[in-house]
């Protein structure tokens, strides 16, 4: 039994189907097939159902699948260990949502340069669901997401939480009112993240909460596009206190609201059973330092 047949089974497994599967693993179709055929004479049971172009895990299949996850991670992982000399350079990578990474991350990263001079670390910005993938394929060591969230292979630690503040126009109604209620905002348009950004989410929960449906005006990928619209006066927006800065000053205006007010959870997500390396474990360190549980309350 060779490694690369246990990783042409589950990039199988994953992908469904042969073709994609050789693909993935930048291997010629026959040879893969031919791989698995080895793979299951050795083992004794057929490890798929080839349905039409469809490959699905037969009962066996599942069995052995999940053993042959733990044994690649557990290669990948001690690879990882040995590699891991504090001498050396090193490459870490964290991820973080939008509505984080252009506030938290450079100056974190601009603290670890001081602090950890031989750490090389690299970023990505994207939607939680993507970054919940980067951890669990190992393309990321950590990532910053916000709750709720639950998946039985990642660790998941809060880190901070904050409130969300009521950004409106400088010349909009509501930027003249002391008070504002969620009531206030039913027949606002609304300035939103894309589908997939779990403060969109949250935004339409709340508003759900108080018996009205958003009318949402616009979608951003960027916090900055966003802010842009609202301060050109073409809808409102909900954004967490961390968006706000010193910058926004002349285009908007921020405002806590009445009530049930929304707040939302920052965690830090690893996965539970990979290596994590020393330099991570550093700018772990880092990060809790830097933000620490409800540190963003004031």
């Amino acid at each position: 039994m060779e490694l690369h047949q246990l990783r042409y089974a589950l990039a199988i497994a994953d992908q469904g189907n042969f073709t994609r599967a050789a693909l993935v693993s930048n291997v010629a179709q026959p040879s893969l097939s031919q791989q698995i055929a080895k793979l299951e004479d050795e083992l004794g049971h057929k490890l798929f159902h080839r349905l039409g172009r469809r490959a699905v895990p037969t009962e066996a299949g599942v069995t052995f699948l999940a053993r042959a996850r733990r044994i690649l991670l557990d290669v990948e992982d001690a690879a990882k260990e040995i590699r891991d000399d504090p001498s050396l350079g090193r490459r870490i990578t964290v991820g973080a949502v939008p509505t984080l990474a252009p506030y938290l991350l450079p100056p974190l990263l601009d603290r670890s340069r001081t602090a950890f001079p031989n750490l090389e670390v690299f970023t990505l910005e994207a939607f939680r669901v993507e970054l919940v993938e980067a951890v669990l394929s190992g393309d990321l060591d950590f990532a910053l997401v916000s709750m709720p969230l639950r998946d039985a292979r990642l660790s998941i630690e809060p880190i901070f939480s904050e409130p969300l503040l009521l950004a409106v126009g400088k010349h909009h109604r509501l930027a003249k009112q002391s008070e504002v209620h969620a009531t206030d905002l039913a027949d606002e348009t609304f300035v939103m993240m894309g589908v997939g950004s779990t403060l969109a989410a949250q935004v339409q929960r709340f508003c759900g909460d108080h018996d009205f449906e958003p009318k949402i005006g616009y979608r951003c990928s960027q916090i900055a596009t966003l802010k842009a619209f609202v301060g050109h006066g073409m809808g409102i927006a909900i954004l967490p206190q961390t968006a706000r800065n010193v910058n926004d000053k002349r285009t908007l205006i921020y405002r806590e609201l009445s009530g049930r007010a929304p707040r939302r959870e920052i965690a830090i997500i690893r996965h539970l059973q990979r290596y994590q390396s020393r330099g991570a474990e550093q700018l772990l360190a880092l990060v809790r330092e830097e933000l620490g549980r409800d540190s963003r309350d004031a």
